[in-house]
């Protein structure tokens, strides 16, 4: 394929490359008065690339014709409905964030430019072919990350957290690019068709090939916030702006599991019994700690914290599974992540006091439900959902991974996570018992504008058992994406 072609495939991510610059010029030329016009263009961008995106999701692109630059980037379906996600994460939360910050009065034009840049890494994430085009995406992701956790200057809580992603990420990148070496330096490629074939199918792997294969993924599982490697959320998510927290929790974790699921599917894919028990170990452990971690926890941003680490755990049993059947099911458990996600932090963003001040400890959202009561009820459906009751249709995202792997013989690994989310159900019910039974704290007084509002109720008839309705839909479209893994099985 030549570099016409390639270039053609490639349309979203020049869409947000070029703009992204211009909108880095306009933010130096025009300063912050114009940080609303640069993120309504921001916004704009997104759509556009979305637009270019959509007919390879609808067509189930796949195969050599979707491969840019020999292969380094794949514009398949499974990229496709990665990116559909991330962009449509990623407008939220610019369109939540001018609220938040002009109460500090520190909305920047600088805002909409890095998360414009972070949403293009997560793009090159999903379509990486190659570990030098998946390092490279995930580090323009990061390091404009860093920055956004940080974004908040006159906060220290945002400071710390920006300071401590910054630190661990780097702890991670070092130990992901260890793996790297070590698998390039045992196959001999950085391709991963190259590595897939070099590994072989079946059979047994060297020790050293074998540790590369479980550094990469222990890189990746710092990315997606999987135990062991999740130490950072819960302080990161509490401490950064929640507009940002709200992109941390949707957007690039899409992308990092999106690109998990392409190396371990793709690159690592032949040699799926040699890293199966390690993803075991991580889902049940994710699901252990995000439901233990989050019971006691008093501020709202920290329990979805571990909620969030928690999800992780059953999106996971379906890469455990390593079957096409268990990755379309944690394609449509993003999905449903990121409505529940969205429609969780916005509903966050709506706690204020008179004052306008952001109200995140759960005891002051006590006796909401008499005084906020569409507010309330929003939230309710989420927890519930989050939780994964019938009929929200967050039980739908945990019932087609469970199935997945019981279809795969993988009855106890579906049993103990059918277990871990029972316990993890306790702390949604203690928020919504506080919002619906306790006396009423009466704390939360401000008004909210209609992007929150918009959200938050779109968010919310998503889950609601109106999103069964998407489910056959929403299944073709997992099953078209998934498909692009196993072409080389």
């Amino acid at each position: 394929m030549n570099l016409t072609q390639s270039l053609q495939l490639i349309v979203p991510e020049e869409i947000l490359s070029i703009g992204g610059l211009v909108l880095l010029l306009a933010a130096a030329w025009l300063g912050d008065k114009a940080s609303r016009a640069i993120s309504i263009a921001a916004v704009v961008l997104m759509a556009a690339a979305a637009a270019f995106t959509v007919p390879v999701l609808a067509g189930g692109a796949m195969g050599a014709d979707t491969w840019a630059f020999l292969g380094q980037m794949r514009v398949d379906a499974f990229a496709a409905f990665a990116k559909l996600l991330i962009y449509i994460s990623g407008a939220a939360c610019l369109m939540i964030a001018p609220r938040f910050f002009n109460q500090w009065n520190a909305m920047r034009a600088e805002y909409p430019v890095l998360l414009l840049f972070a949403v293009l890494g997560t793009g090159i994430m999903v379509s990486a072919g190659d570990l030098m085009t998946l390092y490279i995406g995930l580090e323009m992701n990061s390091l404009a990350a860093y920055v956004l956790a940080a974004f908040l200057r006159v906060d220290s809580r945002s400071e710390e957290a920006g300071l401590k992603y910054f630190v661990l990420g780097a702890l991670a990148s070092g130990i992901l690019l260890y793996g790297m070496s070590l698998v390039y330096g045992f196959t001999g490629t950085t391709s991963f068709d190259g590595i897939r074939a070099a590994l072989g199918e079946g059979g047994s792997l060297s020790t050293g090939a074998l540790f590369g294969v479980i550094f990469v993924l222990a890189g990746l599982a710092f990315k997606i916030s999987a135990v062991p490697f999740h130490m950072w959320t819960p302080d990161v998510y509490e401490g950064a702006p929640t507009p940002v927290t709200t992109f941390f929790s949707t957007a690039p974790k899409v992308a990092a599991i999106a690109l998990t699921m392409r190396v371990a599917l793709e690159a690592f894919g032949g040699q799926s019994d040699a890293w199966r028990q390690v993803v075991v170990f991580a889902s049940l452990a994710s699901i252990a700690v995000g439901a233990l971690g989050a019971i006691g926890q008093d501020n709202i941003k920290r329990l979805l914290a571990y909620s969030s680490i928690n999800n992780v755990g059953f999106i996971l049993v379906g890469l455990a599974v390593a079957t096409q059947e268990g990755a379309s099911a944690m394609l449509v458990y993003l999905v449903i992540y990121v409505a529940m996600s969205i429609g969780s932090f916005v509903g966050v963003l709506m706690l204020r006091d008179a004052e306008g001040n952001q109200i995140e400890s759960i005891a002051q959202m006590a006796g909401l439900s008499r005084t906020r009561p569409l507010l309330a009820w929003c939230l309710l459906i989420m927890m519930l959902s989050l939780a994964g009751i019938p009929p929200l249709f967050g039980f739908w995202g945990k019932l087609v991974v469970f199935r997945a792997a019981v279809d795969a013989g993988m009855l106890a690994l579906a049993t103990l996570a059918i277990v871990g989310s029972v316990v993890s159900a306790y702390y949604y019910l203690m928020v919504c018992k506080t919002m619906f039974f306790d006396e009423p704290a009466d704390k939360v007084q401000g008004r909210n504008d209609w992007a929150h509002w918009s959200l938050l109720i779109g968010s919310t008839l998503f889950v609601s058992p109106l999103g069964f309705l998407l489910t056959g839909w929403l299944g073709d479209l997992a099953d078209k994406a998934s498909a692009a893994l196993f072409l080389a099985a």
